[in-house]
């Protein structure tokens, strides 16, 4: 259809040329201009830019149309059409998901969290603006409070209506994509010439209703909106060529004009939707938390200024000062706990040769008393029996003669003491108590040298403690293990409650479809599409590493199949819930 050009338009085409050039010689001057804020930042962060794409839930297609695809250009076309309306659906629905979530928690909250939220957590232009309403009415500051809370929930309802008709109108397009690819998936196979024009036709018409049901939110802004800026330009969706749509067979130009209006009307969406959500998106982390940033920039700040005082800067010393007894501080327990008891260890595992050379003396020394004692046990013996002993008689047999000539000869101590064999007994004793001292010197210098490695461990506890302390916390900030794509017990969890929010859905669905409600079944199928996609996303690095994922990916795929029923679903899912290691509940340790 012609459109006249307005007279606006008309200027702006008689203005071309200067724009033209203009803009020519500004993009001329930005090449030569490497630090340009646009090009610098793009050049900077390129390096930590993935290029790879987040693999989303498959098509409801069968399994050899890739294979059947090869062969035919306008299926594989088509295919990759598909996948992508499919991809940029999801990743939409993600956006809006994530910001319907928070606006959602905001109103379920008291009205004195709300009216926190509206005075605190929106940055400081919004505290300045609300701390100087409130001073101007401070006299009524109890109305002031009730107004408060009635701005703060339409603030909140504003955004949670929008957002949650852009997810209604998004899933249920996406819905009926899925729904429609699964009604002619097999026949795309067998007769794409035929299939390939309806299916394409089918998407143009749901573009269409798709632009009847969100092209009007452009204009639904309220009076007193709290929303920023102006709103965009009416959502139009471009219409398929005056071609033979009612035709089975369509030329390869007609299909390429139709795929690539597709990708215009998806570039179109995309635009609007984003600008829809930045207008209505959640307030940025430092935005929320803008008065701790505050707090604690004041502290740096005033922290600063007191260590300036205290440095050499300043003409004092005092900062030089703490600086050399935290460096002697940290050398010494470097040395007591560290190095100390390392070298110690290191002595008593790999230098042992001397000390060892030194037990064998000690050991020696232990032998030669024994045998001396068990000489003059063997004398004693003979002379007292009047017999020949043998060489390796016990000492403790020869002992008892002894000692009963001890006794015997305590009779007349000092008779025997002259004349007696009293002095040589008690001598004999004498050397058996030294042998008794040195045996018993000899254990425990054993023990003592068994124990020095202990106590050069226990010296290093504290250096290892604090080591591991240490790794803890940077393992714990690097691995921010709170995401469900995370190893850790919270990510589990999460991965749980998806599988939970998926059965939900499907329940939900079901009442819709028994109750005769189509468009509730269609934005809650959706839903459910969304869930079943978030949930295959995180899932498959888990399940690939457990050697789960051909089966597991299998289900996934039954659960988002239309055909299957609702109670082979929740069959499914319980399977889901009892069967796979990566969503099995985390055993909790008594």
């Amino acid at each position: 259809m012609a459109v006249v050009p307005s007279e606006a338009e008309s200027s702006a085409n008689r203005n071309l040329p200067s724009l033209f050039y203009s803009d020519y010689l500004r993009s001329r001057f930005s090449t030569f201009y490497f630090f340009s804020p646009k090009t610098f930042l793009s050049n900077f962060t390129s390096p930590f830019r993935s290029s790879r794409r987040r693999e989303c839930l498959p098509l409801p297609l069968p399994s050899n149309f890739l294979d059947s695809s090869m062969n035919n250009t306008n299926t594989s076309r088509v295919h990759g059409v598909l996948k992508d309306v499919l991809e940029r659906f999801l990743t939409n629905l993600h956006r809006i998901q994530k910001n319907l979530q928070f606006w959602e928690s905001i109103a379920e909250k008291s009205d004195n969290r709300k009216a926190y939220f509206m005075m605190f957590e929106r940055g400081p232009r919004a505290f300045i603006d609300e701390t100087v309403k409130l001073l101007r009415g401070r006299v009524a500051q109890d109305s002031y409070l009730r107004n408060l809370g009635q701005s703060a929930s339409d603030h909140v309802n504003e955004r949670v209506s929008v957002l949650s008709c852009l997810r209604c109108s998004l899933a249920i397009f996406l819905a009926q994509i899925y729904v429609e690819v699964d009604k002619v998936g097999q026949e795309l196979i067998t007769d794409p010439e035929s299939k390939l024009p309806s299916l394409l036709g089918t998407i143009n018409d749901l573009f269409s209703t798709l632009e009847a049901s969100i092209g009007h939110l452009h204009a639904t802004r309220q009076r007193d909106s709290s929303v920023d800026g102006t709103y965009s330009t009416p959502l139009m969706f471009e219409e398929l060529p005056e071609i033979n749509q009612d035709g089975s067979q369509w030329t390869d130009c007609e299909i390429r004009d139709a795929i690539n209006s597709i990708y215009h009307n998806l570039d179109k969406l995309e635009s609007y939707i984003s600008f829809l959500v930045v207008k209505h998106r959640k307030p940025k982390r430092i935005t929320q938390h803008w008065v701790h940033y505050a707090c604690g920039a004041v502290g740096l700040s005033l922290c600063s200024l007191w260590l300036l005082r205290h440095s050499s800067l300043m003409g004092s010393s005092d900062l030089d000062n703490w600086f050399q007894e935290a460096k002697d501080s940290t050398v010494s327990f470097f040395n007591d706990h560290v190095e100390q008891p390392i070298l110690s260890i290191r002595d008593e595992l790999f230098e042992t040769f001397r000390k060892r050379h030194q037990g064998l003396m000690d050991l020696e020394e232990v032998r030669l008393t024994s045998d001396s004692l068990h000489r003059m046990l063997l004398a004693f013996s003979e002379q007292t029996k009047g017999q020949k002993f043998p060489v390796n008689a016990s000492d403790q047999k020869m002992l008892e003669i002894v000692m009963d000539r001890y006794e015997k000869e305590l009779m007349h101590p000092i008779q025997n003491l002259v004349s007696g064999e009293l002095a040589r007994a008690m001598l004999i004793q004498v050397q058996k108590l030294k042998l008794d001292i040195e045996t018993a010197m000899l254990e425990l210098n054993q023990i003592l040298r068994a124990n020095e490695i202990n106590f050069a461990v226990l010296a290093a506890l504290p250096a290892f403690f604090v080591s591991l302390l240490l790794i803890m916390l940077v393992r714990g900030w690097f691995k921010q293990d709170t995401k469900a794509e995370g190893r850790g017990r919270v990510a589990r969890i999460q991965r749980r409650l998806l599988v939970v929010e998926a059965e939900e859905r499907i329940m939900q669905y079901q009442n819709y479809v028994e109750q005769g409600s189509e468009r509730d079944a269609k934005y809650t199928f959706g839903l459910i599409l969304y869930s079943l996609d978030r949930l295959y996303s995180t899932v498959k690095r888990h399940a690939e590493d457990s050697g789960e994922w051909h089966r597991l990916r299998q289900d996934i795929i039954n659960l988002a199949s239309p055909r299957l029923q609702t109670a082979s679903k929740l069959t499914v899912m319980s399977n889901l819930k009892i069967v796979y290691d990566c969503l099995l509940p985390v055993l909790k340790s008594r």
